[in-house]
Formats: C-alpha cells, sequence, structure tokens
C-alpha cells in the first residue's frame, strides 16, 4: 500500500503583512535558504512518502515556481511525486476553495484513483520536524478513524490554536476552535491523519451542510469528537512553530542562531531539501566582522553583522551594520547604513548612510497596527530608500518603493507605499 498526502498551501497571510501579500505563506523565504513549505515537504519524503498533492489558492506563482517539477525533494517521479492542485476554475459553485475540508473535497478523485488506507493532511506554513511514520503507527495501534498531531502552547496562546482536551489514553473528548479560555493547552498543529473512506463519507456528508464553514478545525473535527467518533490525539514534543505573525516569524528565525538551535538543519539523516541556485562562496572582506549569524552562499560582507540571517546574495558595505535583522535574497546595504530589528524582502537598495529602525519610539503602524507593534520595522520587495534617510520602529516601507516617495525621514509607526503597493 502506498502513502499519500495533502499539503494545505493556499492560506491568505494577511499577519504576515508585506511579506504575503504577493506570495502564499507556505512561500515566504525562511532559514537563510529556505522557504516555510520546504520543512513540511522534506517531513514527507524523509518519512517515506513520495506521492503528496500541494493545494494552491492565494498567490501561487512564487510557489508553484518554488515546487516546479519537484525534484530537489526527489518527488520528479513518474508514479507519484509532487503535483499543484488549484481550485478547478469553473467548478459548479466558485473557483476559490470554501475552507481546508472543502479544498480536500474538490480533490477526492485524488484519493479514490489511489491505493492507499490511509490519507495525510498537512498545514504547508509550520516550522518542525517530524517523521510520520510513528505517527501512522500511533493511528493504527489506536484504531483510530482520525488522529491530529497536537503540542502543548503557553496559556496565553490557546485563543490562537484549535484546543483538544482528550482522556488518560489519548482519546479526544473535545474540540473547540480558537476558545479565549480552555482546560488544556493542547494545540492542533494542522496535522491531520484520517482512514480514507471515512474521510471520504465526512467530507461528502459536510459538503451537503449549507450551516458548515468546511473546515477541518472549525467544522469537521468539533463534529467528529461530539458524536463520538473514534478521534485521537499524538503528543508531540519536540520544537514545533506557527510562524503565521511577523513577530513569530522573527522570532523563528532568529532562534537558529541560538546554540543549540531548535532544529538541527545538518542533521544528515534528516536533510531539510529546498531549490538552491548556484552562487559563489560568502565573501568576507578585511575589516568586516560576523558575530552568532547565518551567512548563505552569495553574501559579501565588509561591515558588521551581527545577530542576524542573510539570505543568498546579500551584499553589506564597509562601514554598514546590520543588527538582530532578516535580509533576504539579493538586497544591498549601501556604506555606512544601519539597519537594526528590521525584515527587508528580497532585492531591496538600502541607500549610503540610511538609518533602518532607529530609535526608541514604538508607535505601532498606522496602516497594520496588530502586526507591526513589537517595534520590528519591515521593506517591501525591491524597495529603494534613499541616501542618509532615517526610518523609525514600526514602519511599513511597500514593495517596490522608490526614493522618490519619501518626502523625508519615516517617524515610527509610519507608512510609505509606492504605486505597487496594496493592504
Amino acid at each position: 500500500m502506498g502513502r499519500y498526502a495533502f499539503i494545505l498551501a493556499g492560506g491568505l497571510g494577511s499577519r504576515l503583512c508585506l511579506l504575503s501579500e504577493r506570495r502564499a505563506k507556505p512561500a515566504v523565504p525562511f532559514g537563510g535558504k529556505y522557504r516555510i513549505i520546504d520543512l513540511t515537504l522534506s517531513n514527507c519524503v524523509n518519512s517515506g512518502i513520495y506521492d503528496i498533492g500541494v493545494l494552491t489558492q492565494y498567490r501561487p506563482t512564487s510557489l508553484n515556481q518554488h515546487i516546479g517539477t519537484g525534484r530537489p525533494w526527489d518527488l520528479d517521479r513518474s508514479r507519484g511525486g509532487v503535483q499543484i492542485l488549484p481550485p478547478s476554475l469553473g467548478s459548479l459553485q466558485s473557483d476559490w476553495y470554501q475552507g481546508t475540508a472543502d479544498a480536500i473535497y474538490q480533490n477526492l478523485i485524488h484519493l479514490r484513483s489511489r491505493r492507499i488506507e490511509q490519507v495525510l493532511v498537512l498545514s504547508g506554513d509550520h516550522v518542525y520536524t517530524m517523521n510520520y511514520n510513528v505517527l501512522y503507527a500511533f493511528h493504527v495501534a489506536n484504531g483510530a478513524a482520525a488522529t491530529v498531531a497536537v503540542t502543548e502552547v503557553p496559556e496565553c496562546d490557546v485563543s490562537s490554536f484549535g484546543i483538544l482536551e482528550t482522556d488518560a489514553v489519548g482519546r479526544v473528548t473535545g474540540f473547540k476552535e480558537k476558545p479565549q479560555q480552555a482546560a488544556s493547552r493542547l494545540a492542533s498543529m494542522g496535522v491531520y491523519l484520517f482512514d480514507r473512506d471515512s474521510l471520504i463519507r465526512w467530507l461528502a456528508e459536510d459538503a451537503e451542510m449549507l450551516d458548515s464553514g468546511h473546515d477541518f478545525g472549525k467544522d469537521i473535527l468539533p463534529r467528529l469528537v461530539a458524536r463520538g467518533e473514534r478521534v485521537y490525539a499524538y503528543r508531540f514534543n519536540p520544537y514545533w512553530q506557527d510562524v503565521g505573525t511577523l513577530d513569530s516569524y522573527y522570532q523563528a528565525n532568529l532562534a537558529f542562531l541560538s546554540d543549540p538551535p531548535p532544529l538541527d538543519l545538518a542533521d544528515p539523516d534528516w536533510i531539510i531539501h529546498t531549490q538552491s541556485a548556484d552562487r559563489p562562496p560568502v565573501r568576507l572582506e578585511p575589516g568586516s566582522r560576523v558575530e552568532r549569524s547565518m551567512i548563505a552562499n552569495g553574501c559579501s560582507v565588509a561591515g558588521e553583522v551581527t545577530g542576524s540571517v542573510l539570505f543568498p546574495g546579500v551584499t553589506v558595505a564597509r562601514g554598514a551594520a546590520v543588527r538582530d535583522s532578516i535580509v533576504m535574497h539579493d538586497t544591498h546595504v549601501g556604506r555606512g547604513a544601519v539597519l537594526d530589528h528590521a525584515i527587508v524582502d528580497k532585492q531591496v537598495l538600502v541607500g549610503d548612510g540610511a538609518r533602518v529602525g532607529h530609535g526608541d519610539d514604538t508607535t505601532v503602524n498606522r496602516a497594520c497596527p496588530d502586526h507591526l507593534s513589537s517595534g520590528l520595522l519591515v521593506v517591501g520587495r525591491g524597495a529603494r530608500l534613499p541616501e542618509g534617510i532615517t526610518l523609525g520602529r514600526n514602519v511599513r516601507v511597500g514593495a517596490g518603493v522608490v526614493e522618490q516617495d519619501f518626502t523625508g525621514d519615516v517617524p515610527a509607526g509610519g507608512v510609505v507605499d509606492g504605486p505597487e503597493s496594496m493592504h
């Protein structure tokens, strides 16, 4: 019997602000050379699952280009391999998936045509490494119809997750989606294992329900638990991080600078595969200083870099300083410029002497008050920052902004949007 996994990769990542306005959240660059979805794809192939459907919806172009034929993950196969599954345009109701369960329901043809007993349903936007074979063994041993992987989250975070209550043997007795308070701190990781035939039946039933949101967390799982189906919780204690907000994305990237890091990206037995461009080795010029940072291939550093993650092709000119920042591909930080607590998207030009993320004023951002309030500053893809400009904390600089879009220094909480920008 083969194994098959669906990866849900269509989410509108609005809480990642600028980073996911032009790309699906799983396609957001992560960890110096990867994209977020690389971890889930690598978990599959490292667990021996080579037959995968990736469900896309929202701005899938960069995700499609990244996955391509699937070769970096050994998924360019004549049987199985990876398939990108966008919503089928022209379907009866709508060309958008209504929810996570509806996305699978619209793709049931891929289950019916395969000789499998179970189907794995995964989220494409979490950072963790898991051997799914252990999950399969747990599912079979318990005679479960559905198994949900869970992890303990702090009390203050329960309202952000689906929270499960279980009995002594791990059978789920309660399931609440994003409760204000809960008796349990067991959060769903967005990793589900279903018996194939049961899942097909439940999805067909759910599709007929007019009052359903057609979502696993909000509708299907609470319904199954309420009527006593055999739903089990598989406890997962190692590192797992939902990188759905700017702050969690920033912290998860910088966590890899700690000793030891939360996940071993150098583990030869659990390689995180990705689509890598050929780039020359890192260059450290005379007088440069690099401390506690990750520097990807193709970078050239003549200034100083501390506590930061530099993606491929970043250049840091002489006298420039990059501190506690995430700087994506092919960005140039000009002479004497300073980046502090900044997330800078690809191909940005930081003018000489610019101060990006300056001062102690932490006025929240007026355009994205929910996402930009902790002091981080975000610069969109391809923006050009003028020489000598000062940008305060919690500033948002839109994609494609050019020097002429600035009327002067930008105080904390300010917004600079160019013609390409959108909210």
